[in-house]
């Protein structure tokens, strides 16, 4: 069983509008990941995840795939994990 690891992230570029928190909370609990995803004021989105890190690897490289997802950037800090955590959702 890989390390279970959370990570605060916050994603700069054309987030919003775009389907970003939708296909955020589709493929996260497509591949069994934990956490929260939600849109902020100045247009970024931020999000707290929570599982194997390649599975968080594979979300984010399939969140820049999308069609009309542009990321610029990303400011990213791992946390502690939430034990009693089960499931993804948009906040």
């Amino acid at each position: 069983m890989a390390d279970i690891i959370r990570k605060h992230i916050i994603f700069h570029g054309s987030v919003q509008g775009v389907g970003f928190r939708y296909y955020s909370e589709h493929k996260a609990n497509q591949l069994r990941l934990t956490g929260w995803v939600k849109n902020l004021y100045n247009g970024d989105v931020e999000m707290e995840v929570q599982g194997a890190e390649s599975a968080i690897d594979e979300l984010i490289a399939f969140l820049a795939g999308r069609r009309f997802v542009q990321i610029t950037g990303m400011d990213v800090k791992k946390l502690d994990v939430v034990e009693e955590e089960r499931s993804f959702g948009i906040d």
